[in-house]
């Protein structure tokens, strides 16, 4: 069974990419994280690619980007412009491209949780496997989720949601039971979007050898970094 996993990815413009950790963070600065961040969500899928059927796409905006995206990742990950006003419509675009392009089953993927194991990608396309019509959440530890998928496009599921807020898993799980969809859960994890998820990021990747090897870069170059600002230096040393 083919599963195709697009990552929900943002070009790198500083003032316009991680905004909530500015002004801690230097625009560019926060720039160069989500690019780090991007690269190790893609490098975490093609990893899963090499264990089972999943193949890898990044579903950008914001539109006009995809230079940025074709100089700062492998050939091999497919591309889709996914730039409408409303969230919900950007990952219904890309479910749907995903099983247009012939695939038994989409996944969609934030790019800010650059720690997930590889395993929950796997847990997902092994769930989507099983008979039935069902659908896959990886829910994130703030409310919202990391990853959704599910083998027919299932509009219901990103109607009428409050996009960005703690209440996203509860209103998508809510829209399943509308739908009659039964959920195979994956385990929970965390995004890296503030203060004190980034010193959650940082205790992580500080307890283990391997995993997020651009992130890990990113870092070392903002530790050294003269120009960070105050708040981050206690994050970073």
């Amino acid at each position: 069974m083919s599963v195709a996993i697009a990552i929900m990815g943002k070009a790198s413009i500083p003032g316009r990419a991680k905004t909530r950790l500015i002004p801690a963070l230097a625009a560019e600065q926060a720039a160069s994280l989500n690019t780090a961040f991007l690269q190790d969500a893609v490098a975490n899928v093609l990893e899963a690619g090499r264990v089972a059927a999943i193949a890898a796409y990044v579903a950008y905006g914001p539109a006009g980007s995809e230079q940025f995206f074709r100089d700062h990742l492998p050939d091999e990950v497919r591309l889709i412009e996914c730039c409408l006003p409303n969230f919900g419509d950007c990952l219904l675009r890309a479910v749907c491209t995903l099983l247009d392009d012939g695939h038994d089953a989409a996944c969609v993927l934030n790019a800010d949780s650059p720690t997930l194991p590889t395993r929950h990608l796997l847990d997902a396309a092994a769930a989507l496997s099983t008979p039935g019509e069902h659908i896959v959440l990886g829910p994130a530890e703030d409310g919202g989720y990391y990853l959704l998928g599910m083998k027919r496009a299932h509009r219901g599921l990103f109607h009428d949601i409050n996009w960005s807020t703690a209440s996203v898993c509860r209103q998508t799980c809510e829209r399943a039971a509308q739908l009659g969809l039964d959920i195979v859960w994956l385990d929970p994890w965390y995004d890296v979007d503030d203060p004190a998820t980034f010193a959650r990021l940082k205790d992580d990747l500080r307890g283990r050898a391997d995993g997020a090897p651009h992130t890990r870069a990113a870092l070392t170059l903002l530790t050294e970094s003269t120009s960070i600002a105050a708040p981050w230096r206690g994050l970073t040393q």
